[in-house]
């Protein structure tokens, strides 16, 4: 996973992702490996009862230990199984990432006063199945085997979770206890398994040394993400990227509050050299505030532009490859010269969620929406203005500054809970603005009309 991603936004694991796999299963681990899915990505495209999602996963070991499993709506063929680039995902996650943006005040003796321009923006961040095995179904049948890229894929459909644990186990998979009650919901909805594991001699001769990202579309009525199953074997809450590409507007939750954060708001200039800090700790203070019942907005915008841009938009090349199958821009029409407008109708939401098992006992799921409101979770640094020239004006910006850097500090010990006695210290609020000898307010009133 991006490193600065990684720093202001833990992924999660659930379903389907990407360069943190919102895989909406649990991990699985051969041998006495100890593996936790702690955070994930997922990229997910919807029109209609269509769905192509893109996981990604922040695995760390030896990818002999890697698996996963992952309910899916049903059983899938070769075709509708892809592995992605990393850079995608990477590219989505700049594009939409929480954002932090810079302007400069302007002379206050000036004549023109213009409003203020943005001037800087940042990123916030195997073995087969033998003949024995299959003998040993205990009522699990392999509905599909498959070999995609550097991935073994199994399809698996099961009468009852203990038969399908029982399978799991007796074929070298690593199951987390209480897997038991939750697998069990998913085979009375009739959903199938995903299983997915590296072939290290695929993965060898394709070149990779980290796990690309797996793909799957598939048609459903259902719009959900299964996420209880990554909270089987967490080790604590987790933090799940959601982005969600539809034609229409942004995509909400329906079985919980989706809920803005806060943004626009002005914070010290300081803040610039500690955003992934300020980002996390504001984002764990509003999970605190909703009680860890609401999945949060961070970002929505139609693909076509952005303003203040964190990364460029996505190119129709790039849409196309996450499963936008309704943008133009195939490789062949490129070739022959036609190239497709830019964002094609693309609406981009980016949710994140911290959720555990307690707080969260029902997947994810979602309703498509009509609305097109631009959104981000967006953070200003205002510089003051140091200049020396001086006007009845400059006297009354000097001392608006005061007042706004002590309500910038208020502001930022609201959002993230630190101490306000410290951010002051910190942004140096002991401090005036600076005021030229010269123009010292102790002059005598007199002083100051024959200048």
């Amino acid at each position: 996973m991006n490193k600065r991603v990684a720093s202001l936004a833990l992924l999660v694991s659930f379903g389907f992702a990407q360069s943190v796999l919102p895989f909406c299963g649990f991990y699985v681990a051969k041998g006495d490996a100890k593996i936790f899915n702690k955070a994930s990505q997922v990229a997910l495209v919807r029109d209609g009862d269509r769905t192509v999602m893109t996981m990604a996963n922040d695995f760390k070991g030896n990818p002999k230990e890697f698996a996963v499993v992952v309910p899916v709506p049903t059983v899938l063929r070769k075709g509708q199984i892809h592995i992605a680039e990393k850079a995608l995902l990477d590219h989505l996650d700049a594009y939409s990432a929480p954002r932090l943006v810079e302007y400069f005040d302007e002379n206050p003796c000036s004549s023109i006063v213009n409003a203020p321009v943005p001037v800087a923006v940042m990123e916030a961040a195997s073995t087969n199945i033998d003949a024995q095995s299959l003998r040993k179904s205990r009522g699990v049948t392999i509905e599909a085997q498959y070999t995609v890229g550097e991935y073994d894929i199994l399809i698996l459909s099961a009468k009852e979770s203990s038969g399908l644990e029982i399978w799991l186990r007796e074929n070298g998979y690593k199951i987390p206890s209480g897997a038991s009650g939750v697998l069990d919901s998913y085979i009375r909805q009739n959903m199938k398994f995903f299983v997915a594991r590296v072939n290290i001699k695929e993965q060898t001769k394709l070149g990779f040394n980290y796990l690309r990202p797996i793909q799957v579309a598939y048609e459903s009525p259902k719009f959900m993400l299964p996420i209880r199953l990554g909270t089987v074997n967490a080790s604590g809450p987790q933090d799940l990227l959601i982005y969600a590409l539809t034609r229409k507007g942004r995509v909400e939750t329906t079985n919980y509050r989706t809920v803005k954060l806060p943004s626009d708001v002005e914070i010290p200039v300081y803040i610039k050299e500690r955003f992934p800090s300020f980002y996390r700790d504001m984002f764990a203070s509003q999970v605190r505030k909703e009680e860890m019942s609401a999945v949060f907005l961070e970002y929505a915008w139609d693909m076509g532009w952005c303003d203040p841009c964190a990364a460029d938009p996505l190119s129709p090349q790039e849409l196309r490859q996450l499963g936008v199958f309704w943008v133009g821009g195939s490789q062949n029409e490129t070739s022959r010269g036609i190239m497709p407008q830019q964002g094609n109708d693309v609406f981009i939401t980016r949710l994140h969620v911290r959720y555990d098992r307690a707080h969260f006992p029902e997947d994810l799921v979602f309703q498509m929406t009509g609305d097109k409101e631009s959104f981000q979770a967006r953070y200003v640094l205002r510089h003051p203005w140091t200049g020396s020239d001086d006007c009845e004006m400059a006297d009354t910006y000097r001392e608006s500054v005061r007042t706004r850097r002590e309500k910038e500090a208020k502001t930022l010990a609201s959002l993230t809970g630190w101490s306000l006695a410290e951010i002051r210290k910190t942004a140096k609020l002991g401090d005036s603005v600076a005021t030229p000898a010269s123009q010292s307010k102790d002059k005598a009133w007199w002083e100051k009309i024959w200048q």
